[in-house]
């Protein structure tokens, strides 16, 4: 890893160069003419950093100025973004210098009582919690002494645990969890959480996955990153939990923040999720429970709590002047290690992930470190940090995501670095978003043929049907409609309607079936009887069009 050792200490350099105002001119300083008008155009300055891939253009002001002015915008941008947006709550940290410089909180937690969000409010922080996880395995690390780092096999931590490819399984690292790279693809056990199964249901039946091509395909997973990071608190013979307080939570200060959902129900203080009903309704329709997933997902946080990660973060990794953690398994945290986005075309610059963030650069060349997180059941957070000058801003809010907090960080981003905005980010951000909160299923939005082919009697499909991924559907007959009960003890239940002969129709629901979802459900038979179905919504992943054949069942009973 001496390529990271390089980059920070060349990130260190090219602060000192910034701080003397070294200025690289660019273009021709004499007889140049702009647009035929006889004028000689200005110079294009570059502030240099240590090595040329740190030199960026300079801020329209001096540093101290332009953060003053954006945070003198930002509680108006904030309200703009909500009153566009319809969400109700947000809570807004900035740092600056490694101090929290601003903390705002706005509009209500809850909109049935008109509690109003304060500086203490809890919220769940979703996929945010990816880059705090990956900042626990980092101190981790260093805590190791050299006996852990992010090319530590997963298979040498837990001997036990699967893959469908024997090859994955034995050389995925913990770093290609966290960047989304094993071939675990998009949605890889978020459905066994929506049916109500466990953290060590899921990781154990992730074997059952057909897998993409390995290390070169980004597949972002929540239980990809889920598995990296038990396995490094497997190393310490700790649960992922305990090991997240003790090595970061306790140590910043983060007194709020918690991976559990339970002590999340318990605070009075906290935001409800509010879920997207139409264009800018939001209502508190849901209880989204995250325990399964917690270091991808499931961590709860205060602003408050966020600025302190991100103060860290900014720091290199240290803790009140002190080294907490090893610049070097930080850095390579926040570094490029797979390309999230190609180019499609020669002027566009592809996006990044690390181990568990964003990694990007700004137009301006600064790079930008940034994660979003969203349920669409009623959370949306963004968090933004800019390493060489020292900023950060966090958005956390209670309503389903619709870009809100993404385009009040962007903003207050471009506010520093420009002077102004590059573009109306609350409407590019609320295009980019508006799938998120669209319904599932292959039946979504449609009526059932006027035509429809005859049904078999109720009587021929009642009875038990079991995957070996999805574990046991039974399907029972009452008040002259058919029901379906899944899940570890039968709790995730479904009407299965008429639609046509034995396809069947039912609404999924959960965190991936938002309201109007909507699938079929295909008995088969032999010999005129029904042996098994196919839960259509069961059976593929998002950014997987061939069937994985998990959503297929057999009868048993």
């Amino acid at each position: 890893m001496r390529h990271v050792q390089k980059r920070s200490a060349a990130r260190r350099a090219a602060t000192t160069v910034t701080a003397t105002a070294a200025v690289v001119v660019m273009g021709m300083l004499s007889g140049c003419t702009t647009g035929g008008t006889g004028t000689t155009a200005a110079p294009l300055a570059v502030e240099a950093g240590a090595a040329p891939n740190q030199d960026v253009l300079p801020l329209y002001t001096d540093r101290a100025d332009a953060i003053a002015a954006a945070l003198k915008k930002l509680p108006g941008q904030v309200k703009d973004a909500m009153q566009r947006s319809g969400v109700p709550g947000a809570s807004v940290a900035v740092v600056s210098d490694g101090k929290t410089v601003y903390q705002g909180a706005f509009g209500v937690r809850d909109t049935r009582t008109g509690e109003l969000v304060d500086k203490d409010t809890l919220f769940q922080i979703a996929s945010l919690s990816k880059p705090i996880s990956a900042t626990v395995v980092a101190k981790a690390i260093t805590e190791s002494k050299g006996a852990l780092s992010w090319s530590t096999k997963v298979s040498s931590l837990l001997p036990g645990f699967r893959l469908s490819d024997p090859y994955v399984t034995a050389n995925a690292t913990i770093g290609d969890f966290f960047a989304h790279r094993t071939g675990i693809p998009t949605g890889g056990g978020d459905d066994l959480e929506d049916l109500g199964f466990d953290r060590t249901y899921i990781l154990g039946h992730l074997a059952q996955i057909p897998l993409q091509p390995f290390r070169t395909t980004y597949q972002y997973s929540n239980f990809g990153l889920t598995t990296g990071a038990v396995a490094a608190a497997e190393s310490r013979g700790q649960s992922w939990e305990e090991m997240a307080k003790e090595l970061l939570f306790e140590p910043l200060g983060m007194t709020s923040t918690t991976s559990s959902h339970a002590d999340f129900a318990a605070t009075t203080d906290r935001a409800i999720e509010h879920a997207r009903i139409g264009e800018k309704s939001f209502q508190p329709l849901f209880d989204r429970d995250p325990d399964a997933e917690a270091p991808a997902g499931g961590m709860a946080s205060t602003s408050g709590d966020v600025a302190k990660w991100m103060a860290l973060v900014l720091a290199d990794g240290k803790l009140n002047g002190a080294q907490f953690i090893d610049p070097e398994p930080l850095t390579e945290a926040f570094s490029s290690q797979i390309v999230t986005s190609h180019n499609t075309t020669f002027d566009q610059r592809p996006t990044h992930y690390g181990f568990g963030i964003n990694v990007n650069a700004a137009a301006g060349g600064r790079v930008t470190l940034s994660h979003s997180g969203a349920f669409g059941l009623g959370t949306a957070t963004a968090a933004i940090l800019v390493p060489d000058l020292g900023i950060g801003i966090t958005v956390l809010t209670n309503g389903a995501p619709i870009g809100m907090p993404e385009a009040v960080t962007q903003e207050f981003i471009d506010q520093v670095m420009y002077g102004a905005q590059t573009r109306d980010w609350v409407d590019a951000f609320h295009g980019r978003f508006e799938s998120f909160n669209a319904p599932s299923g292959d039946l979504a939005g449609q009526t059932a043929p006027a035509h429809a082919a005859a049904s078999g009697p109720l009587s021929d499909y009642v009875g038990t049907y079991r995957g070996d991924y999805l574990g046991t559907l039974t399907v029972t007959e009452r008040n002259g409609t058919l029901e379906g009960a899944m899940g570890p003890n039968g709790g995730y239940t479904f009407a299965i309607e008429p639609w046509s002969g034995d396809t069947k129709a039912f609404a999924p629901v959960g965190e991936n079936a938002l309201p109007g979802s909507l699938s079929s459900a295909v008995f088969s038979r032999t010999n005129g009887a029904v042996t098994g179905v196919t839960l259509t919504f069961f059976n593929s992943f998002p950014q997987v069009p061939e069937p994985t054949g998990l959503g297929v069942l057999t009868r048993t009973g």
